[in-house]
């Protein structure tokens, strides 16, 4: 039996323009220094650019489709067998997905030079939208790593 305790999971409020509880996760991570509501203004603004950039006529489920493909589905963890370490494939967790969807998108949206945080993570929605840009490439290298070491697979835990 493990003497560890289990972290309970928070339940989030949704948005309150839209509704949402992915998105206002989204606003969480884009968040700094507790200036929820700069995220929040960020976020809207990208939202809507977004929206012109792809002519989409409803927001939230162009930005869910987004989201949806730059989901990776399996990654690598380390696991250390006799005194080799392997790179074993795993399936990730629905949340896990979301989270690290979502950290890369706004990592590659602040890492573009020269852009407004809304103009980058504007662009960078549309990108994932599109099925092109870093975030993707980001994704297809994730799922190589895990094909190319599917040899390991045997070692799971």
């Amino acid at each position: 039996m493990s003497r560890r305790r289990r972290a309970e999971k928070r339940t989030v409020l949704p948005d309150p323009v839209y509704g949402n509880v992915v998105l206002s996760k989204l606003i969480n991570k884009i968040m700094l220094g507790g200036k929820k509501a700069v995220a929040r203004k960020i976020v809207y603004g990208a939202l809507k650019k977004f929206a012109e950039k792809i002519k989409a006529e409803n927001e939230l489920e162009s930005f869910e489709q987004a989201l949806e493909n730059a989901k990776p589905s399996l990654e690598v963890k380390s696991r250390r067998i006799g005194g080799a370490t392997y790179q074993v494939p795993v399936e990730i967790a629905p949340d896990r997905r979301t989270a690290l969807a979502m950290r890369w998108i706004i990592n590659n949206a602040r890492s573009k030079p020269g852009r407004s945080m809304t103009q980058g993570l504007a662009d960078e929605l549309s990108d994932c939208f599109n099925n092109q840009g870093s975030t993707i490439k980001k994704k297809d290298d994730t799922h190589r790593m895990a094909e190319a070491n599917k040899a390991f697979a045997h070692y799971k835990w």
